[in-house]
């Protein structure tokens, strides 16, 4: 069992209303639906959590007792495989809301690749809000819609695509997330380890580099840092993502 190491943060409940109202996270997450008169509520309900870089804060298989909005950073989510190997399954960053399992367990460990901070919500807790907010509900339901189309999109990256094709689809969505998030242009964060991404599109950490310094030699991206890209050529990079370049 891997071990969780959480930091929790006291808040008194006029403190955690105004982090609330004032949340960045806000405008992108489930709780955008709430009044700002009626969001004490959900701040009372939240316990504000910080996980650092490394650590875990889901665990596959393990009972599913809360849900989690992320109002900072990026965690990787991944199942591993009865030998060993690991598929992560996607990415999540500020405003992604996790946890939401069809069964009493949750169905894959979620690891902070930079500092996180989060809202955990204890499930009994949340489920007596939604009573009362009904717009909320619908949002969530919403939320997991979006998670099939994901699922959806999953599939056919890594069946069909070449591993060009991959990459620059995953360069694509992430620029987007980045847009809602950041108001950002050609310019994201990206945290991830060239391992991760490589295990994110089933490829290798050799091909996912040779295949960003390719993209960069063809004026396609920059890459400024080792956390970060920007791209230089979106009609060209969104044309190879969708198999017409």
């Amino acid at each position: 069992m891997i071990s969780l190491q959480f930091r929790p943060m006291a808040l008194d409940p006029h403190s955690g209303n105004e982090s609330c109202v004032h949340c960045d996270a806000r405008p992108f997450s489930v709780c955008n639906v709430i009044s700002d008169a009626d969001i004490a509520r959900l701040a009372a309900a939240a316990i504000v959590t910080e996980v650092a870089a490394g650590s875990t804060f889901i665990e596959e298989s393990e009972p599913a007792h809360s849900f989690f909005n992320i109002t900072r950073g990026t965690a990787k989510l991944f199942k591993l495989l009865p030998d060993g190997r690991r598929q992560i399954t996607g990415f999540a960053g500020v405003g992604h809301f996790l946890g939401l399992a069809v069964s009493d367990t949750y169905a894959f460990t979620a690891e902070a690749i930079d500092p996180v901070r989060l809202c955990r919500f204890p499930r009994s807790r949340l489920r007596m809000l939604l009573d009362d907010f009904p717009a909320m509900e619908k949002r969530l339901l919403e939320v997991a819609g979006n998670e099939l189309v994901a699922a959806q999109e999953q599939m056919l990256l890594l069946g069909r695509k070449t591993a060009r094709e991959r990459l620059a689809s995953f360069l694509v969505m992430q620029s987007r997330q980045a847009m809602n998030c950041l108001h950002a242009r050609t310019r994201f964060p990206l945290p991830m380890t060239r391992s991760d991404i490589a295990d994110y599109l089933g490829l290798t950490i050799e091909t996912v580099s040779r295949t960003l310094t390719k993209f960069r030699g063809e004026g396609l991206i920059d890459i400024p840092g080792q956390s970060e890209v920007m791209i230089l050529n979106r009609r060209a990079l969104e044309s190879l993502a969708g198999g017409s370049a």
